[in-house]
């Protein structure tokens, strides 16, 4: 059983899909933390994300292990690397190359495999999991996904200022719904979530509500 969350940058995506795994027992797949990885690979390597060639020859390579706490890049938890501005920018480079997108869906459809998952991205129920069983589709107008962002860099000590972040966004908005392969879509099947006056607990549980009407939760799975 997998249920989809696509959206853009900083709408709360990841927050929305590890809370529902967890409220309903499913495992959790953050694909951008996958992007993310193979940018930082090519980076301590010192190879352009945007370097198509390089790329081609780094990804056979990589061995990624997605595991419960976070992603294993060649036996090495590379987790607490992947959230710096720098590896984002290059995971938006990277993810616009149609064979790291292809060598990424591929591991994540594997990952799934007989899974109850909630995953999480930008082409979830469009490309990857495009028959999934539940679809959301998780936005938030611009200014206030540039301010959540900006307040979660601070809070890990990352200094930046809101209107550099918010010509961030707005520049990865821009690759991410131009990009020829696989372009953020909303999937014309999915439920439209904008969370700009929601907060994450409220988010969780209109979602959670959709999953119980729609969805048969294993009684097992379902919280006493």
């Amino acid at each position: 059983m997998v249920i989809t969350i696509d959206g853009p940058a900083a709408s709360g995506k990841g927050t929305a899909a590890k809370a529902l795994a967890a409220r309903l027992g499913f495992d959790y797949l953050d694909t951008g933390a996958m992007y993310r990885a193979v940018a930082w690979a090519a980076l301590q390597r010192g190879i352009s994300c945007s370097d198509v060639e390089a790329l081609r020859t780094l990804l056979p390579q990589l061995h990624l292990e997605l595991t419960p706490q976070g992603i294993l890049l060649d036996g090495q938890d590379i987790t607490s690397h992947l959230r710096t501005p720098e590896v984002g920018e290059g995971a938006s480079l990277v993810a616009v190359i149609p064979e790291v997108r292809r060598w990424l869906v591929e591991l994540q459809r594997r990952h799934a495999q007989g899974r109850h998952l909630v995953t999480e991205g930008r082409d979830q129920g469009t490309v990857v999991f495009p028959d999934a069983d539940l679809k959301f589709f998780l936005t938030a107008e611009l200014p206030t996904r540039a301010r959540r962002r900006w307040l979660e860099l601070q809070q890990r000590g990352l200094a930046t200022d809101y209107e550099t972040v918010l010509h961030e966004l707005q520049q990865r908005d821009t690759r991410d719904s131009t990009r020829s392969d696989s372009p953020l879509r909303q999937p014309p099947d999915a439920i439209l979530i904008d969370s700009t006056h929601l907060t994450p607990q409220q988010v969780l549980d209109i979602m959670e509500l959709h999953a119980r009407q729609r969805l048969p939760i294993p009684p097992s799975q379902r919280p006493l």
